[in-house]
């Protein structure tokens, strides 16, 4: 049974990242679109639809698996990387709570923050992710 967690749990944890990865890339885009245009308007149902629909179920079900790991006494937490592993992870879950209130700002026509901005924030989960990798993979705590 473990195996199976384990599968979905980096299955969960794919689907997030790759709408962590290209949620920014949208709202890049989005900065460029006239508010009220049709482009900006498409822009927003794509990024609801993202955030909605793959990128919070993921985070969730990423969540549970990870739990349920750590419930059935997987991790040791007597090492140091699992600890540095959580606060990466709570980072990340920081971002998404993020993307949702830029995804608000952007659904509104309120948003203020540049281009530049974005593709900056866009960077931020794959520094995480590879925090993540790192820590599980390498072990190096």
């Amino acid at each position: 049974m473990l195996v199976w967690i384990k599968a979905f749990h980096v299955i969960s944890v794919i689907a997030w990242m790759a709408g962590m990865l290209y949620l920014p890339r949208l709202f890049v885009y989005h900065t460029g679109a006239e508010a009220g245009s049709v482009q900006s308007e498409t822009f927003k149902v794509m990024e609801r639809r993202l955030y909605r629909g793959i990128i919070t179920p993921a985070m969730i079900a990423t969540w549970i698996f990870g739990l349920w790991m750590v419930a059935l006494g997987v991790v040791d937490w007597g090492s140091v990387w699992p600890w540095v592993k959580a606060v990466l992870v709570l980072a990340l879950s920081g971002m998404h709570g993020l993307y949702g209130r830029h995804l608000k700002a952007f659904a509104r026509d309120a948003n203020t923050r540049p281009q530049t901005y974005f593709r900056i924030l866009n960077e931020v989960p794959t520094l995480l992710m590879i925090g993540v990798v790192i820590m599980v993979i390498a072990k190096p705590f």
